[in-house]
């Protein structure tokens, strides 16, 4: 199974491949380490010791996720944050300690979930914005043409 696009029916058949990549697996799980390694230097940055070949580690291996290795941790520890800060303290094992120090999971679902849907909006924004100019073009040529009001899918 390919981690680099988002599975879904709808997804298949409606999604530009740059959608499914934003929202596939490997994105989602790559911005958590991201999240991750910001919350490792902001810590050390204020003092808690963080060591400096931690942070080295972490960001030498942000996008080298094993997906395997997820799948067999989740099925031990029954939880997805958890089964992805053991698989990134694999790696990056100065980390080990220090990976999560001090967060929630929502640390890295939630903040990871609202940069993807930013990011998913920033795809939109220029389609959107071609739409609303078109709508805008349709308005203004037929502007002076009656036409028959609705109301509660009646004739008003």
């Amino acid at each position: 199974m390919s981690h680099d696009t988002y599975r879904s029916p709808l997804a298949e058949r409606y999604a530009s491949q740059a959608m499914l990549t934003l929202f596939s697996p490997q994105t989602r799980h790559g911005l958590w380490r991201r999240l991750w390694l910001a919350l490792a230097e902001s810590e050390r940055e204020l003092g808690i010791a963080i060591p400096e070949e931690a942070i080295v580690q972490m960001r030498g291996h942000l996008d080298d996720i094993d997906f395997a290795a997820v799948a067999e941790y989740e099925r031990r520890f029954r939880h997805d944050v958890m089964a992805h800060v053991h698989a990134f303290g694999d790696v990056a094992p100065a980390a080990r300690g220090v990976i999560h120090l001090g967060a929630t999971s929502c640390f890295v679902t939630d903040n990871g979930d609202l940069i993807q849907m930013r990011r998913g909006l920033e795809l939109l924004r220029g389609r959107v914005v071609a739409v609303i100019r078109a709508l805008e073009a349709f308005a203004r040529t037929w502007r002076d043409l009656p036409t028959l009001g609705y109301t509660h899918l009646q004739s008003a």
